[in-house]
């Protein structure tokens, strides 16, 4: 599982012309999701989100979480995150897992995030074409793989 976390002053996520998800001051999170990944995966994620220490304090050090701040979460499918440059110039996304697999991994995913910060976290819908805006602040961008634990 891959996720990209950005800081954000404010993110949204629109479907269809109409604003599905807003969130002010939180983490703007995209999940890429593989056929292997599973529990464990989701559950050493949450803990990163949950603990990275990515605000400022108040001398500017990048020392406070999520939930020190009292932030907002959003949360977006993304299986680009899978991609696979190795070859050529048209990525291969072949490593990222089906509907029928990376659905409810990104349900639970979202549910344990949730039970984790006790916050609403807000999503986009899966497999919809969506169009995200973000105001980045920082910029602020980590990118967590669970496979690669550095």
């Amino acid at each position: 599982m891959r996720i990209l976390i950005q800081r954000a002053k404010r993110a949204s996520v629109s479907i269809d012309n109409s604003i599905k998800s807003l969130i002010d001051n939180g983490l703007l999170i995209f999940v890429g999701i593989c056929e292997e990944d599973g529990k464990e995966d989701i559950e050493w994620l949450v803990r990163k989100v949950v603990n990275i220490r990515l605000f400022d304090d108040e001398n500017g050090v990048m020392n406070k979480s999520i939930m020190e701040i009292d932030g907002e979460l959003l949360v977006v499918s993304q299986f680009t995150l899978m991609a696979s440059t190795k070859k050529g110039n048209r990525p291969s996304y072949i490593k990222a897992a089906k509907p029928e697999i990376s659905v409810p991994l990104y349900e639970r995913f979202c549910k344990e995030l949730e039970s984790a910060t006790n916050k609403t976290v807000k999503t986009g819908v899966f497999g919809a074409d969506m169009k995200v805006e973000l105001i980045n602040d920082g910029p602020v961008t980590i990118f967590i793989d669970s496979k690669n634990r550095e």
